[in-house]
């Protein structure tokens, strides 16, 4: 039996990091009559997952911090026909334990339940050393990333662990696996939500019903990618839009028992993030 020591750390990470089951097709009514809520819901990934968890039957709560892109959103979800989302702005930046609580109260009266919750709210911070790092831009970064993650999680647990099959989604990063210069309090949060994910997903396994992964979506054509690769063709990336089956299937009924993993939402690049 191998120590420790010998343990290949590359081969070890990548026996707990899966994709989507090839072929996978989701049926159109997958999360009928659930209730998500999605973070960061007014752009990017965010916009496209909760389009496409509406598209699919859930009743969607749209939370970020820019109120006229979420009622964007859910202008474009009603316009669809799909059922009408809950709108919570929200700046994560400033969720206290007290805000994350009249938040869950809010859901609670408002939709009784609690289904599904997608962490995908971040932010990049600056792409520079850590000697140079600021760090009041440090914090803002962990408490969007990993705290305010930390607080809505605990607190809307309860609501997700009287659901049928609950399911937290985290969103994390190659630079959450491997540290990369340059990328620091960013690369840092996606380690700490690694963790969060996993600590979370173990502790819950043998109690509840609810599963807990992780999504890394890779190079993603969004504003954030574009923040971070000022010089890259963003056509030369795939949209928010192609990455949603591997986001349905871990938000529905088909990746029952499935929890504790990382997944990869398209081949890894060298410059992914």
């Amino acid at each position: 039996k191998k120590s420790y020591k010998s343990i290949d750390w590359t081969e070890f990470q990548m026996k707990n990091i899966k994709t989507l089951p090839a072929g996978y097709q989701p049926s159109e009514k997958l999360l009928e009559e659930r209730v998500i809520l999605v973070t960061g819901a007014g752009d990017g990934i965010g916009r496209a997952a909760a389009r496409s968890f509406a598209a699919h039957g859930a009743t969607v709560i749209l939370l970020g911090k820019t109120q006229g892109k979420l009622e964007q959103v859910y202008d474009e979800i009603v316009a669809a026909g799909h059922p009408e989302p809950l709108i919570l702005p929200l700046d994560l930046q400033y969720l206290t334990p007290d805000s994350a609580k009249a938040l869950t109260e809010t859901i609670e009266q408002e939709l009784g339940r609690l289904d599904g919750l997608l962490h995908n709210a971040a932010l990049l911070g600056s792409v520079t050393p850590v000697a140079n790092y600021s760090p009041e831009r440090w914090q803002q970064v962990m408490q969007v990333n990993v705290h305010a993650a930390f607080l809505l999680t605990q607190t809307l647990l309860p609501l997700l662990t009287q659901a049928p099959d609950g399911s937290i989604v985290f969103t994390t990063s190659s630079v959450g696996r491997q540290g990369r210069a340059f990328w620091g309090a960013y690369a840092v949060s996606k380690f700490a939500v690694e963790g969060l994910m996993e600590t979370l997903a173990d502790e819950l396994e043998e109690v509840t019903a609810v599963r807990v992964n992780a999504i890394n979506p890779g190079a993603t054509r969004t504003r954030m990618r574009a923040a971070a690769y000022p010089g890259e063709n963003p056509a030369t990336r795939p949209t928010a839009d192609s990455l949603m089956p591997l986001y349905l299937y871990l938000m529905g009924t088909d990746s029952e028992g499935v929890s504790g993993y990382s997944f990869d939402a398209q081949p890894p690049l060298t410059t992914q993030a």
